[in-house]
């Protein structure tokens, strides 16, 4: 049974994670977790000593989250539902990261799935600030739903490393369930900005890769390119990329293909799943 935690703010964009969640998971025996955070800035006031009492916050934020819940409950209820599919609700009154994290542990949970959408305005971010801050402060392996995203069963995944850094079993055994579960094939990619050869350490790394996924359907794919974004939105097109696996350790292009403010034209950030592994 794996367990599996989706924040929500009742917006379209958690409701799209929701949706691909149970789409993505429709074969495999699920516990859903969703959890809305009324975050404690949300009884802040300009009085000094203010503090709220716990009557307040109960009538305040958390019965109308309740009844809020019970809604996205009902609307999960009009979709074809799956016996395997069991569902929970937590409100909960915290910083939004404590929160995850305080739930992560106490329900031991596999995979956070989130959706997100970006900023707004001519330099675009891929990805949302709670998104954001759940990818780098919370260890667990998460699913990043963006806006435009619609659920299509993967075939077709992108991992770009620049395999400088060394994967542990442990880190990628959930790329190979999800390659299990839905039967789908991984294109390792490495982008450099110049033609180059592999260091000994890259190479080592590249061939634990190669022996890692062996029983798997994989490929790699080396593109040079001196703009690292530009170059994978050229390889999700080409390839027609369903679902994009980050590793958070990998800084380099962690932070390159995540956090780097976008030109209009870049667009797998909006329509392109991605799978955030932590140690």
């Amino acid at each position: 049974m794996k367990n599996i935690l989706i924040p929500t703010d009742f917006s379209e964009n958690s409701w799209n994670a929701i949706e691909y969640a149970l789409n993505f998971f429709e074969q495999h025996s699920c516990n859903f977790y969703l959890l809305h955070v009324n975050t404690i800035s949300s009884l802040i006031t300009n009085d000094v000593g203010y503090a709220p009492t716990q009557d307040i916050i109960e009538e305040t934020l958390v019965k109308p989250s309740k009844v809020q819940l019970k809604k996205v409950l009902k609307r999960i209820s009009t979709l074809p539902l799956k016996a395997n599919h069991r569902f929970f609700t937590l409100t909960d009154y915290n910083f939004f990261i404590e929160s995850i994290r305080k739930h992560v542990g106490e329900k031991n949970i596999d995979l956070i799935v989130i959706g997100t959408k970006g900023a707004t305005g001519l330099k675009k971010l891929i990805i949302g600030s709670n998104a954001a801050s759940v990818i780098t402060r919370v260890q667990c392996t998460t699913l990043v739903v963006p806006e435009n995203a619609t659920f299509v069963k993967p075939k077709e995944i992108a991992f770009p490393t620049d395999f400088s850094t060394f994967y542990s079993s442990g880190l990628l055994n959930p790329v190979l369930r999800i390659l299990d579960l839905i039967k789908a094939s991984i294109r390792v990619l490495h982008i450099n900005k110049r033609d180059y050869k592999l260091n000994d350490d890259q190479q080592r790394n590249k061939a634990y890769l190669e022996d890692f996924f062996s029983h798997h359907n994989h490929s790699f794919h080396f593109l040079t390119n001196k703009d690292i974004e530009a170059a994978i939105q050229c390889f999700v097109e080409s390839r027609d990329i369903d679902l994009i696996v980050m590793v958070a350790k990998n800084l380099n292009y962690f932070q390159r293909i995540l956090f780097h403010p976008l030109v209009e034209e870049i667009t797998y950030h909006t329509d392109i799943p991605f799978l955030v592994l932590h140690e």
